[in-house]
Parts: C-alpha cells; structure tokens; sequence
C-alpha cells in the first residue's frame, strides 16, 4: 500500500492574483518540497492554459497525468474551478465549483459548451451569468458521467454554497434537480469537520481539504490536503473518487487541515475598522461594526452556529478523521520573530525540507530528537506542539489572515534590519 497526499484546488498563472510561477514545472517541484503526490491542474476552461496542459501532460490511462520529462513523482488529476450567479427570488447566490475530468477530451467537450456561456479567456476562474449550480451540473454531466462537481470552500461568505452573504442553507438547495450529483464538499480554511458535523444535513456528504493555492511555496501549496492510500495500482481517477464518495477509510485515511482560525473568514468582522468578533460577541452589537455602524462580514463560525444541530464534539459514523496543521513556514517565522517571507524564514524552511525529504514528514513524522538536531529546540518544539494540535491562532476575520500567536518560551531573539520579499497567496 502507497500512502500519499492530494491537493485537489490550485490555480495558474492565468488567474487574478496569482503568481505567474503558477505553472506546471514549479507546481511539480512545489509539490516534491511539501510531501505532495497528486495535484489538481487548476483553471482547464483557460484556453491559454488548457494548450499548456494538452501539450505538458501525458496521460497515465487512468484518469492520473504525469508531466513530460519531468523526473518529479507527482501526478495531475484536471481541475478547474467555475464561479455561478443566479438571482434567486431577488437574492443574487454567487458559488464557486470545482470540476475534475478524466480525460482532455472530456475537458475540450466542456470547453465548447462553457464558452457560450462566457468568456473563457477573460480569468482562469471563470464566470458565468444568469447561471444555476443546477445547470453547471447538468452540462458536465451531459457530456461525461465521470466528471465529476464538488462545492468549492463551502462556507466562504461571498462565493460559496452555503455562504452568508449569497449562498444557500442547504447543498441540496443550491443544486435542485441535480442534487443527487453531490456527494463531497470542500472545507475551506475557515471550517474543519469537527465543526461541519454539527451540522446533520451534511451527513450525506463526504468532505475533502485543498489548499486553493495561488502560490507554488510549500506555506500555500498542500497547506490543506487529502491523504490516501492504494496499491499502486490501483491509484486511478475513478478510485479516488469512489473512495471519497463512499467514505472508505481503508483508502482515504485523513484530511490535512489548517486551524480554522488561521483561515480569512472564521470570525465576523470589518477589516477597514481592524474590529472581528465572535457569534456571540456580534449577536450583542446586532451584527453591526461598533466603530462604523456598518454591518459586519458574517464568518465561517457564525454561519456554522447559525445551521448547527448538534452540539459541538458531536462525530458521525463513517467520520473521515482529520489532522490540524499550519504550513512550516508559519511556525519558523513565529519562531524566528520575523516575516513570513524574509530569507531567513525561508532559508531554515527550506533547509529543514532538504534534510528530511519534504515538509509534510517534517511536520507529520520526524522523531523530536532528530528535530532537535538538526534545528533550533524552541523550533523543534513548535513542530511538535503544531502536531499535536496545541497552537493557538488568532482568529481570521473579513478576508484577512489568522495570526499563530507562539508562547515566548518558543520564540528565539528577533533578528533585525531583514528585508521583506513579495509573495502571493
């Protein structure tokens, strides 16, 4: 049995706000760093890209491509992601979707029938009018019954399925008479299972954690991911979704999660007045901004609250586990008292990948003693704090970033006078 990680929601080069190294060759040599074995392609609608993946990617024959000439072992499952709007009854319903394929073939049919609907050259993500999740379903569908449609970050406020501000109160809801089609959801940084189980209608679904990266480093890439196992031959496109769907643990073992608090909408909040808050705190100010009187972006947690059931702790039966994780980047720069992207973060960062292989051994495997060699101990035990799953993290809030807040007995002496890189999410 081969154990291995897939994160099934990236994006190219050829979406907004995306680094333009967001190309096949270092997506390959981003996943080798992390501990990755499988990627999603990302924004196959892109014409332009779409020319890049038939002429990069070479099929495997079951669903999986490898990228021609590269001795990297990592595989592509094609993906894009597709943003729907729909005024439904006066209220606009804006959900993002990811969509897998098998096969380019299947892609270029879906590609003739979606650029009818819209501009195809116009961003990586696509979107599309006066447009159902529905009718998104049945198009792919029509085409291929092994494509298969996932609700992408389901809980994001603005651009998700059961979103507070244009999404649904129910999966089923949001895709009617195709419904039956949806059998996962994405987690999105701002949720984890433990809190989506509190919420029964979604029992019936399967859930799953990618990244949506729009960066190839090893700190975006795979931060959120799945984990499976097969024998090797048996990897193939249609098992994996088949274990997904039918919540086999013998071949899907875990999710990989951030601490919902590190996710950008977990708390309510109103960044422009740097306020967040709590559902309860937001119940008491009626989910207004106490600084400007506006009203406040309501979060994950809060929508989460709002649909739940059940009370929290409560686990389903055939509960896919999961495991809580910040990216190794995070934690050297907590550390180290210096910004995410300095040279000295990412030097240790890289150093350490080096030395054992990649960033998910690092943070899942390596014994304390060999952490403790080969790097700082404060370090070394923030790693084992990070696996165990006893990091605090300030709470995200109205699209910006939670804070991993290191107690001082794990943070060395701040080195000053560095110099800041840019870099993208």
């Amino acid at each position: 049995m081969t154990l291995f990680y897939a994160d099934l929601h990236l994006h190219s080069k050829y979406s907004r706000a995306v680094s333009p190294r967001m190309d096949l060759e270092h997506l390959a040599e981003g996943a080798v760093k992390k501990g990755l074995g499988l990627l999603g392609t990302s924004d196959f609608t892109h014409p332009l890209w779409f020319s890049e993946l038939r002429k990069k990617l070479e099929s495997e024959g079951n669903g999986f491509f490898r990228l021609k000439g590269s001795p990297a072992p990592v595989r592509f499952i094609l993906q894009t992601e597709v943003s729907t709007i729909f005024s439904d009854r006066g209220n606009v319903k804006k959900v993002h979707h990811l969509v897998y394929s098998p096969s380019l073939e299947i892609v270029q049919q879906l590609n003739d029938r979606l650029e009818k609907k819209g501009n195809l050259l116009a961003d990586g993500r696509p979107v599309f009018g006066k447009t159902t999740g529905a009718e998104l379903v049945e198009i792919c569908k029509e085409i291929s019954p092994e494509m298969e449609i996932i609700p992408a970050h389901a809980w994001t406020p603005w651009f998700s399925i059961l979103g507070s501000n244009s999404g649904y109160d129910s999966i089923a809801e949001g895709y009617g008479d195709q419904a039956s089609h949806i059998r996962a959801f994405e987690t999105g940084m701002s949720s984890d299972p433990a809190m989506n189980w509190r919420v029964s209608s979604l029992d019936a679904y399967a859930q799953i954690s990618n990244s949506d990266s729009h960066s190839p480093y090893p700190y975006r890439i795979g931060r959120e991911c799945n984990a499976f196992e097969f024998p090797e031959n048996q990897s193939t496109y249609r098992n994996v979704f088949r274990a997904i769907y039918s919540k086999d643990a013998n071949h899907f073992k875990y999710t990989v999660e951030t601490d919902p608090h590190y996710g950008k909408y977990h708390y309510d909040g109103h960044r422009n007045c740097s306020f967040s808050s709590t559902p309860q705190e937001s119940a008491k100010l009626n989910d207004k901004c106490p600084k400007c009187g506006r009203s406040l972006v309501i979060g994950v947690w809060h929508r989460v609250e709002a649909l739940a059931d059940r009370e929290p702790g409560f686990v389903p039966p055939k509960a896919i586990p999961f495991k809580t994780l910040l990216p190794l980047q995070e934690l050297v720069s907590s550390c180290f008292r210096s910004a995410l992207p300095s040279p000295r973060v990412f030097e240790e960062t890289e150093r350490l990948i080096r030395v054992f292989s990649n960033e998910l051994r690092v943070l899942l495997e390596v014994p304390e003693a060999d952490l403790k060699k080969e790097t700082h101990a404060q370090l070394a035990q923030a790693i084992l704090a990070n696996r165990n799953g006893s990091l605090k993290v300030k709470a995200g809030y109205d699209g910006l970033y939670g804070v991993l807040e290191l107690s001082e007995s794990l943070q060395l002496e701040k080195t000053r006078g560095q110099k800041r890189l840019k870099e993208y999410d």
